[in-house]
């Protein structure tokens, strides 16, 4: 059986929402975003949405996506493609979206998304999770 080639990715970003054009199938990423804050936690992330954009494929190809604690190295989310994508010339650019909702951050520190085809990690994207820091009101 012949191994089809690892797809390279030439783009990861999350963003808070990805708007797919009707007819042209054009992309439109909405409030795109390196970081996450929050006052306490464990977090949750309501929602959030992850834009790839890959090239030199050719095949059959199953995409993943994990995040990863860095920290504590476990999954803490996970989405997949419903169904396998065909990749006909490895020219082609193909854009793959997740939306990911419910996401909870047990502590601030080093989060990483990466993207897998056929269970071969081809992709990944490191971020921050940021305490914010209460200001307490000065007494005048």
């Amino acid at each position: 059986m012949i191994k089809n080639p690892k797809p390279v990715m030439n783009a990861m970003l999350v963003c808070d929402k990805v708007i797919t054009e009707a007819g042209s199938n054009k992309k439109s990423l909405i409030g795109i975003f390196e970081n996450i804050s929050a006052l306490s936690f464990p977090c949750v992330h309501h929602f959030l949405a992850v834009y790839i954009k890959l090239t030199d494929a050719v095949g059959k190809y199953a995409f993943r996506l994990e995040l990863i604690d860095l920290e504590q190295d476990v999954i803490i989310g996970k989405a997949e493609l419903p169904k396998e994508i065909v990749i006909e010339s490895p020219l082609h650019i193909h854009d793959l979206v997740f939306n990911l909702a419910g996401l909870k951050f047990p502590h601030p520190g080093k989060y990483e998304f990466r993207i897998f085809s056929n269970n071969e990690i081809c992709g990944q994207k490191t971020f921050l999770v940021n305490q914010i820091k209460k200001v307490e009101p000065e007494n005048t």
